[in-house]
């Protein structure tokens, strides 16, 4: 417990500055990215900050140090602020009759510009999605021309396409009668959000599917080296702003909702953000309820990156289990599927 030596005075100086960004980035879900572009980009190494001051607390106490009291008091506080980064254990309950399993994934257009060497995607998507069998399937960056999909054994469906030519855009395939559809236009982007109302016995419930603007982020190692960094940080703060406009766009019409509601999709940003934290609202988000390790969703190499998500009202349901399937590679997405049942 002596004094430190010249390493561990510089370690210690690299603990603090990573402690006080890690503390920082609690508030940042508060600060809205039009106005706080360039710090709302810290929201997307939360998990990785966290994970480094993990290892800082780690090694102060192999050495028997008090300086491990900086990123522990950090971390636990983290805890019950924010929730836990990686869950320790999940419910493994099977589906009984009057439960409702749901999915969200991210399909990347089925593959149909071969960013996957593997010309049968669609194929082993639609193979995935009939062996798991979620009652209701919420698919983002549909595309329809792929041939080898195939979600006929769903009754119900609802599809909005944007982008050029109409080509692409958001689905909701239901095997529960939809008796109301309709989407929320976002400005100057094909990412949009739709809905629709499906009828399980007696109840109606309000399924959205949202997709907010991407980063746009080449994250092959050898992209990103390539990439000034300022101009990456400024592209990225602007996706962020265009982001929080489409979240108020959306709010306004989900405020308007007073069915039971589900919300699904892919947020292109992280749990420690402005936008999570506004369309969660009083939801909960399955994966913390139900989930099980870091919950990764997005094929990023260096740490887990958790941005595809399902939200569900605990006034209205039982969140029964929740899954990501990250042995399924067929996207640069991995699905997610909650169980849910009505009270």
């Amino acid at each position: 417990m002596g004094k430190l030596n010249g390493i561990d005075k510089f370690i210690f100086f690299i603990n603090s500055v990573l402690a006080t960004l890690l503390l920082l980035s609690y508030i940042l879900p508060y600060f809205p990215p039009k106005h706080f572009a360039f710090l709302s980009v810290l929201s997307l190494t939360v998990p990785v900050l966290i994970i480094v001051n993990v290892l800082f607390a780690l090694y102060w106490l192999l050495k028997l140090k008090r300086q491990m009291i900086l990123s522990l008091l950090v971390l636990v506080f983290g805890y019950f602020y924010m929730g836990t980064l990686f869950k320790f254990s999940g419910t493994t309950e099977s589906k009984s009759a009057d439960e409702l399993s749901v999915m969200s994934y991210n399909v990347r257009l089925f593959n149909i510009y071969n960013w996957i060497p593997d010309a049968d995607t669609g194929l082993d998507i639609s193979r995935f999605i009939k062996k798991e069998q979620p009652d209701i399937l919420s698919l983002q960056e549909y595309h329809p021309n792929n041939k080898s999909i195939d979600f006929s054994s769903y009754k119900y469906n609802y599809i909005q396409l944007a982008g050029e030519k109409n080509q692409f855009g958001q689905a909701i395939f239901s095997q529960f009668p939809i008796v109301n559809t309709g989407s929320v236009k976002f400005p100057n982007t094909p990412n949009n959000a739709i809905f629709a109302d499906v009828v399980k016995d007696e109840d109606t419930i309000r399924v959205y599917n949202i997709h907010l603007q991407s980063l746009r982020i080449n994250t092959e190692v050898e992209e990103l080296r390539k990439q000034d960094s300022q101009r990456l940080l400024k592209s990225i703060g602007h996706s962020f702003a265009m982001q929080q406009e489409q979240t108020e766009l959306f709010l306004a019409h989900k405020n308007t909702c007073k069915y039971k509601m589900i919300i699904t999709g892919d947020l292109n940003n992280t749990a420690y953000s402005y936008v999570y934290r506004k369309i969660r609202g009083d939801l909960d988000d399955t994966f913390k309820e139900a989930g099980n390790g870091f919950g990764k969703t997005f094929n990023f190499k260096f740490f887990p990156v958790r941005i595809d998500f399902i939200f569900a009202d605990d006034a209205d349901f039982n969140i029964k289990s929740f899954k990501t399937f990250n042995n399924e590679v067929h996207s640069d997405h991995y699905p997610i599927m909650t169980t849910l049942s009505l009270h």
